[in-house]
């Protein structure tokens, strides 16, 4: 397992919003350009569905965990990813802990691990804007 994590300023509570909610991701995440089935709202233990990379490729995963507002896990394919967000004094740490077989593990440390670190700093950056009402 290997751990990607930016601290900073954000508020725990928006960062969670953008985190966990599918219709958020691509406010910083801009590779993902859509998801369904995996919950209404925020994710959902059990949701299967997909996010779309690239407004072209589909990709499956699975919700297999939750904690409402500081974590929730999904399985894409043979790779885990927790996302969590964790207040600190001052704003907030977010963080993706990304398990994987060796082989891809060590693949996603080089080529997966700089694009999630910059994308985290993304979401904290987006986390000091203020909370959407939905």
């Amino acid at each position: 397992m290997f751990v990607c994590h930016r601290s900073g300023r954000g508020d725990p509570a928006r960062a969670w919003e953008l985190m966990s909610r599918p219709q958020e991701w691509s406010s910083w995440a801009p590779h993902v350009r859509g998801a369904w089935g995996l919950g209404d709202g925020e994710v959902r233990v059990g949701a299967r569905g997909y996010a779309r990379l690239l407004g072209v490729v589909p990709i499956p995963a699975t919700i297999t965990a939750v904690d409402p507002g500081r974590s929730w896990t999904w399985q894409v394919g043979p790779v885990e990813m927790v996302h969590r967000v964790d207040p600190v004094a001052g704003g907030c740490t977010v963080a993706v802990d990304i398990s994987a077989p060796a082989p891809i593990e060590a693949a996603l440390r080089i080529g997966y691990r700089p694009l999630v670190e910059l994308l985290l700093r993304r979401l904290l950056s987006e986390s000091r804007k203020p909370l959407r009402v939905v």
